[in-house]
């Protein structure tokens, strides 16, 4: 299946602030540059999907109607990674002991009331499933940083590659999964 996967554009969030599910605003001050670059970088891509999906998150929506598509399919499989008790404070301010278990594997431990990146990897991977259940050969899918690396970990990518290899803020991602 050919996957093009958008990350959304930069947040309005400040810097070591941890965010992940909450539904944070667009950085407004630079949302019309960054849109219309994605946008005009989508434009030079055969744009014959046979499905177009978004991640219900403001921040993925108003990119996806931004780029033509305001009637994509939202899928809440696509929101970002869960980090429940720690969402939107600072990972300096956090004091829970699990933060240091979670630095230590974060690939395996959960944040306190969220979900771990194997949780996140098996949600995308279920999406994917129901995406070739519907016969889809050709997808777009405006989604987050997090979704995007797993979907790079499911077209081949060792996990590190694909954190290496995390999109930028709209950056576009073309990916085949096998």
């Amino acid at each position: 299946m050919e996957v093009t996967a958008i990350r959304h554009t930069s947040v309005n969030v400040a810097r070591g602030v941890c965010y992940g599910r909450t539904d944070v605003e667009v950085n407004h001050d630079s949302f019309q540059a960054e849109s219309a670059t994605t946008r005009k970088a989508l434009s030079e891509i055969d744009d014959n999907y046979d499905a177009v999906f978004t991640s219900p998150l403001t921040r993925c929506r108003m990119l996806a109607q931004a780029c033509g598509y305001s009637e994509a399919i939202v899928d809440s499989r696509l929101q970002e990674m869960d980090f429940g008790d720690w969402e939107m404070q600072s990972f300096d301010s956090i004091t829970d002991p699990r933060l240091q278990e979670w630095y230590d594997d974060w690939l395996n431990v959960c944040p306190t009331g969220g979900e771990s990146f194997a949780d996140q990897y098996e949600r995308v991977s279920n999406w994917i499933d129901y995406c070739r259940e519907q016969g889809y050969k050709r997808i777009l899918v405006f989604a987050h940083g997090g979704i995007i690396m797993q979907m790079m970990r499911l077209s081949g990518l060792d996990v590190m590659e694909a954190v290496r290899n995390q999109p930028k803020y709209g950056e576009i991602k073309q990916l085949i999964i096998k």
